[in-house]
């Protein structure tokens, strides 16, 4: 009895596996059909992540998270789209905890000191169906500079968790981390910084 009760159970747990393999994603990839408004940050699925070349042998990566902030969409008119969004400096994380701690530290990012990086968009145009650059203002290490960041459109739709509306975007760019003030061992590791940004947002109800 005890077998078959194994069994069946091992057997229920393999279609179900099938059944979610197989369930049609609840989200759209067609940008068009994203719906406009007022959304905010998905703080628990938007991760703000970094690479830097490390001595010139490897790369070494690392996240952020816990983001805040909003977005205001119009896809039809992506000039009346905007974007704010915060991140806390003291959220960042990487493979080496002692890294972890020197990066909160004076000689890097001083998340005592500068304790947030924000970026604030000025310009959003289309370059395709679903991409767009942003433009905008990022403020890191209590400098505020220019730049320019890549958007493309992952898909839209009701969370079947939540029930929330929520849009998803992979963003990505380059910034020089010098520009910021940000200099400890330029270059050795490199001042180029990769970012790679997945953000979710929910719409507000």
């Amino acid at each position: 009895m005890r077998k078959f009760l194994m069994s069946l159970a091992a057997v229920t747990a393999g279609v179900s596996i099938v059944a979610v393999a197989h369930a049609q994603s609840p989200a759209s990839a067609d940008p068009a059909a994203a719906q406009g408004g007022d959304y905010t940050v998905e703080p628990y699925h938007t991760q703000v992540g970094f690479s830097v070349l490390h001595l010139g042998f490897t790369r070494y990566d690392g996240v952020f998270s816990n983001a805040s902030g909003q977005l205001k969409l119009d896809p039809k008119t992506l000039q009346a789209t905007s974007l704010d969004v915060t991140v806390p400096v003291d959220t960042v994380q990487t493979t080496s905890a002692k890294l972890d701690g020197e990066l909160k530290g004076d000689q890097w990012l001083d998340a005592g000191k500068f304790p947030t990086m924000r970026f604030r968009s000025t310009k959003i145009t289309r370059t395709g169906p679903g991409t767009a650059t942003v433009a905008g203002d990022l403020t890191l290490h209590g400098v505020t500079r220019p730049v320019v960041l890549k958007a493309k459109f992952v898909g839209a739709g009701v969370n079947p968790l939540d029930k929330s509306y929520t849009t998803g975007f992979l963003v990505s760019g380059v910034i020089k981390r010098s520009e910021f003030g940000v200099t400890t061992y330029v270059p050795m590791i490199s001042d180029e910084v990769e970012l790679t940004i997945n953000a979710a947002f929910h719409k507000a109800p």
